[in-house]
């Protein structure tokens, strides 16, 4: 009769979390407490005064705490699931899903802006500039201290390529951290373009009080749809690409450069993707007359991206 050794020594774990996703899901809670209390003072604050511009910033605070919100309902919801054997690669990315779902906010409230500030131009209303800018400049305040809340220990300059192995640009807001949360980014990225149409506001609060530049609140609500609006598609992209399962190339040239370097092995076929914030899995299909899988895994130890490995020899 055949001997099979013990199972359970055979059996791995199939969360795939961030290494730091407790942390960020606290942070992201403290976020959505600022957010949701700065929403209301704009709001108000916009109607009292009628400045376009503050409205603006006081609407999209509202969208940006409710899915601040969802995103950190999302890392409740991976950690508490992260060992249900229902997820067949973890949770892991779920916070793509909630990504994708703000990145579309972010895209409703860019389109929302520039809109109502087309139709301000040609139709302008009259402002209370001093009273708007005070609290135009209280909302500044609270979105960099939530920035600094959202930002992460490594420094990144928004340069780069993009992991799929498209040539370019990060296409994050300059000074975000380069992490591969992009539930946690699309949090930065709410966080930072509230950040942009508070002080675009104040600029032009501060222009119509002191120029008499009535047209100038409207245009910045224009620009900073625009700016956005780019943001918001980039980030569409990226969520879009894990969720599609799209291969990292960066990583899978490694395993294929790793494992056929000697010369004494063929990849049939070969699948790499994100299965989580920290993590990759693999699908190799090998030809190898003399080498068996441990021996392909031991070649493959240096890709530390890899998480979940699977390997079939022909």
């Amino acid at each position: 009769m055949a001997t099979f050794p013990d199972i359970d020594d055979l059996a791995h774990s199939h969360i795939y979390l961030g290494s730091a996703h407790d942390e960020r899901g606290r942070r992201t809670q403290w976020v959505v407490g600022l957010a949701a209390g700065m929403m209301i003072v704009e709001i108000v604050a916009g109607y009292a005064t009628g400045s376009m511009a503050l409205l603006a910033e006081g609407f999209h605070m509202a969208t940006h705490a409710g899915a601040l919100g969802v995103a950190a309902a999302a890392y409740a919801f991976a950690r508490r699931h992260a060992a249900n054997p229902t997820f067949c690669f973890g949770t892991g990315k779920v916070g793509e899903l909630t990504g994708f779902a703000s990145a579309l906010i972010l895209g409703l409230i860019a389109f929302g802006i520039g809109v109502e500030s087309v139709m301000r131009l040609f139709k302008p209303e009259s402002v209370a500039f001093g009273d708007a800018a005070i609290v135009a400049a209280l909302g500044l305040a609270v979105n960099v201290a939530s920035a600094m809340l959202l930002s992460d220990n490594h420094a990144h300059d928004g340069h780069g390529h993009d992991e799929h192995g498209h040539g370019g640009h990060d296409h994050a807001p300059h000074g975000h951290a380069h992490v591969h949360d992009n539930n946690f980014r699309s949090a930065y990225v709410h966080v930072v373009a509230d950040a942009l149409t508070s002080a675009l506001a104040i600029l032009a609060l501060l222009a119509g009080r002191f120029l008499g530049w009535i047209w100038v609140d409207p245009l910045v609500g224009i620009v900073g749809g625009i700016i956005i609006a780019r943001w918001s598609w980039f980030l569409l992209r990226d969520t879009a690409f894990v969720l599609l399962d799209v291969t990292n190339q960066h990583v899978a040239s490694e395993v294929r450069a790793l494992v056929e370097g000697p010369g004494d092995v063929l990849i049939a076929d070969l699948h790499v993707w994100r299965i989580g914030p920290d993590g990759h899995a693999g699908i190799l299909s090998v030809v190898s007359p003399k080498l068996d899988a441990g021996a392909i895994r031991a070649r493959l130890a240096p890709v530390h991206e890899l998480r979940h490995l699977t390997i079939e020899l022909r």
